[in-house]
């Protein structure tokens, strides 16, 4: 099936070199993709066996199964054309997130490589991980996708033993096992998150999140009764289609202007965010509002929980707002902008620890402290 024009237009590469010209507009802001971010070498184990928890239904299982054959599936490139146009592939399916279609990218690579030996491999892997990393210099999750690919494949030692065609079969396996799992894993931490999810609950969200959106969906399944305030999401308002989608699920829902959080946290039990990153500190990076929403929340003694893929955790440790790659957004106030005035465009920002009360992951439900102690240990 060929692409429309609008997915052409959004394979385009956004941000080749945020270095010069004027700042990076985000491809996850063009694209509506999100970030994921992946870093620890025992992932696939761990997450392997929390994706072995036992469905909620048949019907779920079947949903899982069917999910997973369509990801598994050949490539549009059978693994022959370059890795832009098979990233590009993976990551206008529906269920493939953007970490995921870099890793699949990545392990169509190793499957038509012509490569020899070990070494050869690397190198050709390490060309198409900087190519795919320059695509949107700006994306926490693709050039933590890309680097997890490459660590598996230059510290798995024991490969060095066995003959090179199957150790090169052995990595498109766990590659491709990198997307099923990602499947599931939305699922798991949706199952997770119910005991949290109390009959007669408000919960107040932001912007729009598809492992937060699964979490309420499986809630509105079971029949819990609970309502959604939703806030705008300013400037590009992901919270209008976020809203959209809890009404299509026939949940009460109302939308907020950004602005309006503090004025209505009184009426909040619980705050649910996803992340565009874990990283080292515990804290999260997300969407704009993030941080100022928990600081309310935090302030007047509101839990705020964290849906997130284990795959999202990074390697990154900012120590404040601006200790973080730069990503950009346009804003369109609707009447023009004086000549001389700054506008803030930062796409995400940076919220600490202390500020979130539990992360639920398809590891398990986390504090931020031990994901923080989880990955300082990886890279001691």
């Amino acid at each position: 099936m060929e692409p429309d024009a609008s997915s052409a237009a959004a394979a385009q590469n956004p941000n080749p070199n945020p270095s010069t010209g004027p700042p990076p507009i985000s491809a996850y802001y063009q694209t509506r993709a999100e970030h994921h971010a992946v870093v620890s070498s025992d992932w696939l184990a761990h997450a392997a066996a929390a994706a072995s928890l036992p469905p909620s239904s048949d019907a779920a299982d079947a949903d899982a199964a069917s999910d997973a054959a369509a990801l598994l599936s050949p490539g549009s490139n059978g693994g022959g054309g370059g890795v832009i146009e098979e990233f590009n592939f993976w990551r206008r399916k529906p269920e493939a997130a953007e970490a995921v279609a870099a890793i699949m990218a990545l392990a169509a690579v190793i499957r038509s490589s012509r490569a020899t030996t070990m070494m050869e491999l690397e190198i050709e892997l390490k060309k198409a991980s900087d190519k795919l990393k320059s695509w949107d210099a700006t994306s926490i999750s693709l050039s933590a996708a890309c680097d997890l690919f490459m660590r598996f494949v230059t510290r798995t030692s024991h490969l060095e033993h066995e003959k090179f065609d199957a150790a090169k079969s052995r990595l498109i396996e766990r590659g491709e096992k990198f997307g099923e799992i990602s499947l599931k894993a939305r699922k798991t931490i949706a199952m997770l998150s119910q005991d949290f999810i109390a009959d007669g609950c408000t919960i107040l969200v932001h912007g729009y999140s598809r492992v937060v959106l699964e979490v309420l969906k499986l809630a509105a399944s079971n029949r819990k009764l609970f309502r959604v305030l939703c806030t705008e999401g300013r400037p590009d308002r992901t919270g209008l289609r976020m809203s959209n989608e809890l009404a299509a699920l026939g949940i009460p829902v109302k939308v907020l202007i950004d602005s309006a959080v503090a004025y209505s946290m009184d009426e909040v039990d619980m705050v649910f965010v996803g992340a565009d990153g874990v990283v080292e500190s515990g804290g999260i990076i997300n969407m704009m509002g993030t941080y100022q929403i928990a600081l309310v929340a935090h302030s007047m003694n509101k839990p705020v929980y964290v849906a997130a893929e284990s795959y999202k955790f990074a390697r990154l440790y900012p120590l404040d707002q601006k200790d973080m790659t730069p990503a950009h957004r346009p804003i369109d106030f609707g009447v023009p902008i004086p000549a001389g005035v700054e506008v803030e465009t930062s796409a995400r920002d940076y919220t600490p620890p202390q500020y979130l009360t539990l992360l639920l992951t398809d590891l398990g439900v986390l504090t931020p402290s031990v994901v923080s102690d989880e990955l300082i240990q990886l890279y001691l």
